[in-house]
This record gives structure tokens, sequence and C-alpha cells, in this order.
């Protein structure tokens, strides 16, 4: 008995197949090498000039040898406030268009308005909170103002991956939980959101890891200047971030060494970043294995 011979066309196809895989993995290997090219050259300008009293101490205006704390600190403080205002509404808001909100004309405007909001540019909603909390209610530049900004600006894209998220999970585990006389709700406590998870947080990380490093919404709503006092929990307090600072630093400070302070920023800024991304992965490992078991 003969053995198989491939015919023209299933050679071609062959042919096609090694080709398109050989050229993904030639295009991830870029990617790749990329970001750790990006990473090496950002983190080895900045790290090794890092000291603790550069961590804490206040930036200088005009000798050398200024500090980032309090605007690192008012990142992380921002960071929460906006992530304490867009998890609930931006979550909620996504289970309610998968699960709640019926299938018409209306929902289909809505869902398509905040897509269109969420590639909406950042300076926009910059202007926005300009206009809502420094001319409209005269508080001025604040933290709090930041904060709510930040929210706008990440409501859209949380909506969008939670709606995203739950409409993934298979109808199959919604009918088995109906199936054992739960409700509608306690399907969606105990068993989408569960599946769902890994996705959420994927979002979650996403928005976050872009709040930390914004810089037009800071800038425009939170002002580039601190209280000067390192822990400042003050709501109505000018808030300039870190991502702000590197800005002023890299192209408006006249301190000697603003270039080493810039290039240490930077590298804080990249670090924490990448540490919130693992800080949120930690519930992702967690929930996988609760799920496997």
């Amino acid at each position: 008995m003969s053995a198989f011979t491939p015919s023209r066309k299933n050679r071609r196809s062959l042919f096609w197949d090694r080709f398109a895989t050989v050229c993904f993995y030639g295009l991830g290997a870029v990617i790749m090498l990329f970001i750790f090219w990006l990473l090496f050259t950002i983190l080895s300008r900045g790290l090794p000039g890092i000291t603790p009293q550069f961590l804490v101490k206040l930036p200088e205006e005009i000798d050398a040898g200024g500090g980032i704390g309090p605007m690192l600190f008012n990142s992380f403080y921002v960071l929460f406030l906006s992530l304490l205002i867009s998890l609930p509404i931006g979550v909620g808001a996504g289970i309610y268009m998968a699960e709640y909100a019926p299938k018409n004309k209306f929902t289909e405007v809505l869902r398509i308005c905040v897509e269109s909001l969420a590639s909406v540019p950042s300076i926009v909603f910059g202007l926005l909170g300009l206009a809502i909390f420094a001319e409209y209610f005269g508080i001025g530049l604040t933290i709090l103002g930041g904060a709510v900004s930040l929210a706008f600006l990440n409501l859209p894209m949380l909506a969008r991956v939670t709606e995203e998220a739950i409409r993934a999970v298979p109808n199959d585990l919604r009918n088995a939980a109906f199936a054992l006389g739960i409700t509608k709700y306690q399907s969606i406590r105990t068993v989408v959101i569960p599946v769902a998870m890994n996705a959420i947080i994927t979002g979650v990380c996403l928005v976050a890891g872009r709040a930390f490093g914004e810089s037009a919404v800071i800038l425009l709503t939170a002002g580039l200047s601190t209280s000067g006092a390192m822990w400042d929990f003050n709501l109505f307090s000018p808030g300039e971030t870190l991502a702000v600072h590197l800005w002023y630093v890299q192209s408006e400070a006249i301190v000697e060494d603003a270039r080493q302070i810039a290039d240490m920023s930077a590298a804080v800024l990249v670090f924490i970043v990448l540490l919130i991304n693992l800080v949120f992965r930690v519930p992702l490992w967690f929930n996988n294995r609760k799920v496997k078991r």
C-alpha cells in the first residue's frame, strides 16, 4: 500500500501554514525584543542613581539634588481615588450592559457611545475636568479634580472590557446555575464573575497603568505643583504627579541635574507600572487555582 502523497493544493496549504507560523513567531520575537530594549534603556539609565532619599525628598527648584517624594505620593493617591470611583461604576455598567440591558436600538447607541468615549484623547477629559472643577465649581487645580477626571477617563474602557468579559462566559454555565435554582444575581456573583475575572483584572491593569502614567489630565486638573508636604491627604491641595513632574523636569526645569532627575523619574515610573501589573496579576493566579479545583 503506497504512502500518502499530498496533492499540489495540500502542499501549497502546508507551505503557507508554515510560512504564517514563522512570520507570527518572528513578529512576536520582534515585539518582545523591542519591549526588552525599551525597558533596559529606561531602567539602566535611571535605576543606578536612585536612592531612598531621592524617593522621599522634596523637589528643588534651583539647587541640585532634589527628590520626588510628594509627586510619588500624589501619583498613588490620585490612582487610588480614581480607581475607587471608576471600578464600581465601570464594572457595574459592564455587568448591566452584558446581563440586564435589553437588546434594542437604545442600548446599541449607548454601546457605540461608550466605545467612542474609550478612544477620546485624554486631553479632552483634562479640559472637561478643568471646566467642571476649576471654572464651574471654582475649586482650582486639586487632587480631587485630577482623580475624578481620571475616573472619567477610565470608565468607558472599564465598562467595555467588563461587558466583553461577561459576554465571553459560556451560556451553559448560566443554564447550569439556573438549573440549581439560584437567582440571576447569585449566578452572576458566584459563576459568571469568577469565570470572567481574568479578563476584568486585565482591564483594571490597563486602566491603572494608564492612570498612573497620565500627564495631560493631571496637568489641567491637578496642576504643576504640590503643597510641599510629603504626606498630604487634603483633597483640595494641588496634586502634581510623577508623570507631570517628569515632563516638567525634562522641558522646563533649570536645575543643573535636571536630566539625571528625569532619567531616575522615568525609571521609577516604569518600574511602578510593572509592579502594578504584577500586583493585579496575583488575584488572577489565585482565581485560576480556585476555578481549576
